[in-house]
């Protein structure tokens, strides 16, 4: 397989280039040194970004969770005021749950871009954009999740330094590819036994907030203390322990003085705390970990706050609402979508540039739901990282014109069933289909190390990563 050397880094090519030329990568001999330059210039374009478009796409995430909500609590009161059953709020719950599942998994999606710093130009607006507006939201931040995602980019299907690899095998939920349609359908009515999407979540937040021994990113040497993850994990647990009963048994007064207290306790630990003691990485962080803490303690401090002035006001019971509506989606229909995504994003795939991945053409739900935020353009999102996801759909049009990527990228149409009908012919695989025999993963011994998706981090100790590179490939021979 022929790899364009600027790109990444194959076994017979050094590895010491950190943040290749987009356009000498493009310049190969099947496009010529001409088209080479003009598509180099083309992926530049595209990968331009900007401080106002991405407002937009989270502005339509927060109207479909705000509709959600006010629609399941609108027919919460008219089931009620007719005093229907509580079996007519059935349907309603679920249709509720599975749209703010969704939406949770699209601010993984704002998640995802903020990690690339591809959500907006300006990377201090990147940061507290992905963090307040996506990611403290789902109990997470957005350089905790860097470490953990850059890792998977730059060792794809590594099962040493790929932590989504690594996290699916421990949570449970890794598949023996290849496997048939019922093994797939059989799979994910597991899911449906609740623990496992609980192991699932439990398993994904850990890798996320502390990292592993393995995370190619982590300083091992400086791996910092637990007992910082532990305080914020108690304050998010905690917190609501102590102000819920406090409410049921009238005692508002006393609930917020105790949430103010327990903030400014978590806080003042949080300032004075030694960085020494927090995780250290070699990609550095654009926000302190201390401020990034305290920023994640407020935005739970703002919240549990004005849940408790609702309820305390009469207004309506907050936090049963938020109980049902955001932390029940949370551990069920949002890591259900995830995992539909993560076992067909790279399942049945091998670790070369052009068949770790697939593009994905599915419907318009199936997108919001399990392809947020451009990844059903995953292929050539792994092969060039730095381009939004608004453009993604461009950038696979540009690379049609390599011949190797029209050649071994495969398009798949439809999850369970294709738009075309069963007996069309031809026709792309579905989803399931690309995860038979049919498409397993042929033995070439070609390793794709994704150098590039370091482009805009700030790199602490690259010799580190260098070596890490040296081993993947030398392993994966």
């Amino acid at each position: 397989m022929t790899v364009n050397a600027g790109s990444a880094l194959r076994k017979s090519e050094a590895v010491s280039q950190l943040a290749p030329n987009p356009a000498a990568s493009a310049n190969t001999p099947e496009t010529g040194p001409r088209k080479g330059v003009r598509r180099g210039a083309a992926i530049r374009e595209l990968k331009k970004r900007d401080n106002y478009t991405n407002f937009a796409h989270i502005a339509v995430v927060y109207i479909v969770i705000v509709a959600s909500i006010a629609g399941a609590i609108w027919s919460y009161h008219l089931v009620a005021a007719n005093g229907l059953s509580w079996w007519w709020d059935v349907p309603t719950t679920l249709a509720a749950i599975t749209a703010i599942g969704a939406s949770q998994h699209q601010f993984g999606g704002v998640i995802h871009e903020g990690t690339h710093f591809i959500l907006f130009e300006n990377k201090i607006l990147n940061e507290l954009a992905s963090d307040w507006l996506a990611a403290f939201p789902i109990y997470t931040s957005t350089f905790h999740f860097r470490l953990h995602h850059l890792a998977h980019h730059q060792f794809i299907n590594d099962p040493v330094r790929d932590p989504d690899f690594a996290q699916l095998h421990d949570s449970g939920h890794d598949l023996d590819f290849p496997i048939t349609h019922f093994e797939m359908l059989a799979a994910l009515g597991k899911q449906l036994w609740l623990p496992n999407l609980f192991r699932y979540t439990l398993a994904r937040a850990r890798y996320s907030a502390l990292g592993t021994v393995n995370n190619p990113y982590v300083d091992r040497e400086r791996r910092g203390e637990r007992l910082p993850t532990l305080a914020g994990i108690l304050y998010a647990v905690g917190a609501p322990l102590i102000v819920i009963p406090l409410i049921q048994t009238n005692h508002g007064g006393l609930a917020f003085a105790a949430l103010g207290l327990l903030t400014a306790l978590v806080i003042t630990y949080f300032a004075r705390l030694d960085e020494d003691k927090l995780p250290h990485a070699h990609v550095e962080t654009v926000i302190s970990h201390r401020t990034t803490n305290i920023s994640r303690v407020v935005y739970m401090a703002i919240m549990y706050t004005a849940l408790s002035a609702v309820q305390v006001a009469g207004w309506g019971p907050a936090w049963h609402y938020f109980a049902l509506l955001w932390v029940v989606p949370l551990f069920t229909t949002f890591p259900l979508f995830m995992i539909m995504r993560q076992w067909v994003q790279h399942g049945n795939a091998d670790r070369g540039r052009y068949t770790n991945s697939r593009v994905f053409l599915v419907n318009p739900f199936i997108r919001y739901a399990v392809f947020p935020f451009g990844m059903d353009y995953h292929l050539p999102h792994h092969i060039y990282a730095s381009v939004p996801h608004y453009k993604l759909k461009g950038l696979h049009e540009l690379l049609l014109q390599d011949p190797e990527y029209k050649e071994k990228g495969v398009v798949v149409e439809g999850y369970f069933y294709s738009p075309h009908g069963d007996d069309a012919a031809p026709r792309n695989p579905t989803v399931v289909e690309v995860l038979g025999e049919k498409y397993a993963p042929k033995s070439s011994g070609d390793v794709f190390v994704d150098t590039e998706t370091l482009e805009y981090a700030k790199i602490k100790n690259p010799d580190a990563i260098a070596r890490e590179n040296q081993d993947s490939l030398r392993e994966g021979r």
